[in-house]
């Protein structure tokens, strides 16, 4: 892994600005759908805006022969030699088109860093390899701007060195010379259909005004109103747990030692720029969300969505209940899970989908049919809508138990929505 020194950043950066974007790991293209504001017509055919001009995707399912994201994305965007069916680390990461916003969804894995034989750079943990690559774009490519997606667990991961993995992120990041800031959304706090909470980190180039811009701001205007997230997701004047952190190779001399020694606990918000951390928990002003009777189809009269002969089943999983199990070493211990609404209240947004969505399982949703006040499991297009695509987006000749997957697997697109236009007057402004 070698690093491009600052004074070649200099040099090397030729992008020229504008509104074209990379996605990766796109899966059913849920930020080009966001960005874009797309929707289907009456025809089935795609609607979009073309705000940004996404100019290379990739999207790659390992260990399956089936590829029914990256099929999905082609019948919904074309075909086109600029989307890549390909395990990206087997990609030449100078061939990818240059490109003003890379955007992606990558999966949270472990990010361990360790010292080679010959002790002459990092070596990459083999579950880390995914934002490895990540990492390798951005070296070589240098887009201005960057908008990642994970899960919120990221920032306490692993669980025997509380805030490694992130730590790593932000150091690598900051290396390249990235400022970055991140927020932990729940998107029904914004006015979403879903209570689905996910990290969304926003990174920006030293060679960028906005960087320039940043670098002078108040660390309290950032966390509160002046900052990428709070100008788009607004919260309180009032924050606490507000501390900072210098990751600099004064205490970490490499990507080794901050994976070997770094543990910090990171806030729901925060933002790393010139290897030093900032982090706060903030409290959002919320908006009224989206509550399941507004994303609930009139007539479903498909009875396979029904589960009278589950209902059994249903109240054994979701309620209350101690079981005992036996640990790997052979010690008994008490299993407890709290009750959880069965069926759902309507009134309230969605719980969060897991991929598993649509089986006879805890997490599936439940719902009182508001046609028949029969109980039924919710319909693929209502999982769309959960997440805000349009109706029938995945309905591309899958198996309907992928199209649960792909939506358990998927991001909200409305909070996408709502930073395009902002992301917009950034890159114009430059």
């Amino acid at each position: 892994m070698v690093i491009i020194s600052q004074s070649d950043l200099v040099k090397e950066m030729s992008v020229t600005m504008n509104k074209s974007v990379v996605e990766l790991f796109a899966g059913v293209g849920g930020f080009r759908v966001g960005l874009n504001n797309v929707n289907l017509n009456m025809h089935d055919e795609v609607n979009e805006n073309r705000t940004f001009d996404f100019v290379w995707a990739n999207q790659w399912e390992p260990s399956t022969k089936s590829q029914d994201a990256f099929d999905c994305y082609q019948k919904r965007f074309g075909v086109s030699p600029h989307h890549v069916n390909e395990d990206i680390s087997n990609i030449d990461k100078s061939k990818i088109p240059n490109h003003s916003l890379l955007v992606g969804g990558f999966p949270c894995q472990d990010y361990s860093v360790a010292r080679s034989l010959s002790k002459e750079k990092g070596i990459e943990g083999k579950k880390g390899v995914l934002w490895w690559q990540i990492f390798d774009i951005l070296n070589i490519k240098q887009p201005p701007f960057i908008l990642l997606e994970n899960v919120d667990r990221l920032i306490k991961s692993p669980s025997k060195q509380r805030g490694r993995d992130f730590g790593i992120m932000l150091r690598s990041l900051n290396d390249l010379g990235y400022g970055v800031e991140w927020r932990i959304i729940n998107a029904a706090d914004y006015g979403q259909s879903q209570r689905r909470r996910r990290i969304f980190i926003w990174g920006f180039h030293q060679k960028t005004k906005y960087f320039k811009n940043f670098s002078q701001l108040n660390e309290n205007k950032i966390m509160t109103n002046t900052g990428f997230f709070s100008s788009v997701f607004p919260v309180k004047s009032e924050f606490s747990n507000f501390s900072s952190l210098d990751i600099s190779k004064k205490y970490y001399p490499d990507l080794v030692s901050v994976s070997d020694k770094f543990a910090y606990k990171f806030e729901n918000a925060g933002f790393a720029i010139n290897h030093h951390i900032f982090t706060s928990k903030i409290n959002e002003i919320t908006e009224t969300p989206i509550p399941l009777s507004m994303t609930l189809e009139k007539h479903v009269s498909d009875k396979k969505y029904y589960i009278e002969s589950k209902i059994d089943k249903f109240i054994y999983l979701k309620g209350n209940k101690k079981v005992e199990r036996i640990s790997q070493n052979g010690i008994k211990y008490n299993y407890s899970e709290g009750a959880m609404s069965f069926p759902e209240n309507l009134e309230l947004p969605g719980r969060t989908m897991l991929t598993s969505e649509g089986t006879v399982n805890r997490s599936t949703h439940v719902v009182k049919d508001i046609t028949s006040g029969n109980l039924r499991l919710i319909t693929p297009v209502e999982a769309e809508r959960l997440n805000g695509f349009p109706d029938n987006w995945t309905n591309t000749g899958m198996a309907e138990r992928k199209r649960y997957f792909m939506m358990g697997n998927a991001l909200v697109v409305g909070l996408i929505k709502k930073m395009s236009p902002h992301i917009l007057n950034i890159i114009e402004n430059e």
